[in-house]
């Protein structure tokens, strides 16, 4: 039934294929809009109640309306229900239980009723001109896209992506890059969020995928992947690092990456505004790597520091203000490269800082050992650091040192268990003083030291300990157990305390400091948490009890 709407059906279909092709979205999302947009008008004039359905035909332009009506018995809603009778004047085969339709009348929408059917088709349009806008991108972050500057809002640019609009945020800007209206501009789609306003597409151009996209374009040999970039680190628009690695032997990576004249670099510093890049070979071997990643700088020697993610890293006088750099740039970069922190240190401060430790583990072996000065500085050249080491060393170890017999070294270790356990028993007093119950003390790998620790930060019973998650009990999973450098090996350095204080925020527990493995923390917690499922276990064998016991509960109730 052709409907007498302001439009004809030549002008419908020629509405639905403009709008279709001007949001470049489907037509028949345009039709639909249109029935449901007729749907409402028609409501609007028969009454809200009934079920009016339309539909426009995408071939023809034919528009039908009709109420969806049940058939019953008896009648109670005259907007959703007919009679039997009535149903079989529309349909011959009409019975009870059926839906059938009830044509209406051609449709004439005035002026309110046209505006509201335009709402409804601009509302539903721009509904799928969104989700087309969603679809489109968000599967595109980590792309480097070029769009033109549309605008500049509280210094943040908004960039006309073509279909879309990107943001890049002011702490996403190289900094004093000038942004002009109209000018063209590449950037990196680092999120895409769905929005009611649409999608929000947020941009980069200071993150250091950034800079790796634009070397994938610059240089093949990384679009290919016979060269990689392992890690990189910016201070946007300043200074650079990229540290790289080929898989091809026959490949320079620093090289390929620098191009014939420095064609390929200075093509992405010009996109970066004149940002200095240091392009770095990669190494597995970390102490290499910190070493090349501090370059310009000369490195003496590095010292490894195996119960944590820090490096100390000496350099001659002349050289510490180039390995330092600007306000702390050239160090910074480099710890960001590496994922290690940085420590730097000259020839001098590395020598009093050694003499300085050699000193205090001397005193603590000549007071704690009861030995004469040059007994304990012997073992501090010898690399022991701790009482644990020399109490707990194998004896052959002890006594292979130059001027040591097994009499002495036997004798050495007697005496440092002695002073670990006079130090427990100092502890055991201080933690009974805090109230720590003594099943704590049961636990396993748990030291008097660490209860004291326990009792410090107010857990003090079973229950206060098994409450915390084994991230909250220990420092982070170490990726290699600790050992005592040799003290031939003049490149390892002094040798480095386990013990030394730290912030518990950097460790990660409470017990942080004590360098607890993650699977002793999930042991500890677990074994706090068995009396949680002894409690619940007498319960189950209730039901199996003897007739007299049951007999004798019953009489005493």
């Amino acid at each position: 039934m052709a409907s007498t709407i302001s439009a004809n059906k030549a002008e419908l279909l020629a509405i639905a294929n403009a709008v279709a092709s001007e949001k470049m979205i489907d037509k028949e999302i345009v039709i639909e809009a249109m029935e449901e947009a007729i749907q409402k008008s028609a409501r609007n004039r028969y009454g809200a109640e009934n079920d009016i359905r339309a539909k426009l035909d995408p071939q023809t332009g034919d528009l039908r309306l009709w109420r969806v009506v049940e058939v019953v018995e008896e009648v109670e809603d005259y907007f959703k229900q007919v009679d039997l009778k009535a149903a079989q004047k529309l349909e011959k085969d009409a019975s009870v239980g059926d839906f059938i339709v009830d044509p209406l009348p051609n449709v004439d929408l005035g002026r309110i009723d046209a505006q509201s059917a335009k709402q409804v088709i601009f509302q539903k349009v721009r509904d799928a001109e969104r989700e087309r806008q969603y679809e489109e991108f968000h599967d595109r972050a980590d792309e480097v896209i070029t769009g033109v500057i549309k605008s500049v809002e509280f210094g943040h640019i908004i960039v006309n992506l073509g279909r879309a609009e990107g943001v890049i945020r002011r702490d996403q800007q190289i900094p004093r890059e000038a942004a002009r209206v109209g000018e063209r501009i590449r950037s990196l789609i680092t999120k895409v969020e769905r929005n009611n306003r649409g999608p929000q597409i947020f941009m980069s151009r200071a993150a250091p995928d950034f800079m790796r996209k634009l070397f994938a374009q610059e240089v093949p040999e990384i679009y290919d992947g016979i060269i990689e970039i392992k890690a990189a680190a910016r201070d946007p628009g300043s200074r650079a690092k990229i540290g790289v690695i080929s898989h091809d032997s026959s490949i320079d990576p620093v090289g390929a990456c620098v191009g014939m004249k420095g064609s390929r670099v200075q093509a992405v510093v010009q996109e970066l505004q004149g940002e200095k890049i240091d392009i770095i070979p990669w190494s597995d071997d970390i102490a290499t790597f910190v070493v090349n990643a501090l370059q310009p700088a000369t490195v003496s020697r590095v010292v490894l520091d195996e119960d944590e993610p820090r490096i100390e890293v000496v350099v001659p006088d002349d050289q510490l203000s180039l390995a330092i750099g600007r306000r702390g740039q050239n160090v910074r970069l480099a710890s960001q490269l590496t994922g290690h922190q940085i420590d730097i240190m000259t020839e001098e401060e590395a020598s009093e800082k050694r003499s300085k430790e050699f000193a205090e583990r001397s005193k603590t072996f000549e007071e704690e050992l009861d030995v004469d000065e040059t007994l304990s500085q012997l073992l501090v050249a010898e690399g022991f650091a701790e009482l644990e080491e020399v109490a707990y060393v194998e004896l052959a170890e002890l006594a292979s040192i130059e001027g040591f017999d097994e009499d002495l070294a036997e004798e050495l270790q007697n005496r440092a268990t002695e002073a670990l356990e006079r130090h427990e028993a100092v502890a055991r007093k201080e933690r009974q003083e805090l109230g720590v119950e003594d099943d704590l003390a049961e636990m396993p790998h748990l030291t008097e030291q660490m209860l004291v620790v326990l009792g410090k930060a107010g857990i003090k019973t079973l229950d206060d300990l098994a409450d915390l998650a084994t991230d909250e009990l220990i420092a982070k999973k170490r990726d290699a157990p600790r050992r005592r450098p040799s003290p031939t090996d003049p490149a390892s350095g002094p040798p480095m305390k386990s013990d030394r204080p730290s912030k518990p925020e950097d460790k990660g527990g409470v017990l942080g400091t004590f360098g607890l493995s993650e699977e002793q923390g999930n042991e500890i917690i677990m074994a706090a948490r068995a009396h949680w499922f002894e409690d619940e276990e007498p319960a189950a064998p209730a039901a199996d009890a003897a007739p007299e016991e049951a007999a004798d509960a019953d009489s005493t109730q």
